[in-house]
């Protein structure tokens, strides 16, 4: 996303971008969670720290609303899950 484009979508001047990107001054927190809602992704994921730092927030959207479901359904799931991660390890494994 250009500084530019960046600026428009989070609201935070394209000369503070500037300054953030040369490492000349520190966003304050309301600023990163501008720019995190501007990229779709946590404040984890922007700062590459915390617990949820590698999911965008579409991914822990979807682990929110699996955690909701019942029991059974999450069962289902998570089988289907372990399935696809399964092959996927395999196929890394013999590639």
């Amino acid at each position: 996303m250009v500084a530019a484009n960046l600026a428009k979508q989070s609201r935070v001047s394209r000369v503070m971008i500037g300054k953030y990107e040369r490492g000349e001054a520190a966003p304050s927190i309301e600023a990163a969670k501008k720019m995190a809602d501007a990229f779709e992704v946590s404040l984890d994921y922007l700062v590459g720290q915390g617990q949820n730092a590698s999911f965008d927030k579409k991914t822990l959207q979807r682990l929110q609303e699996i955690e909701a479901m019942g029991n059974n359904r999450k069962a289902v799931l998570f089988d289907l899950i372990d399935t696809y991660i399964r092959d996927f390890k395999t196929l890394q494994t013999y590639a």
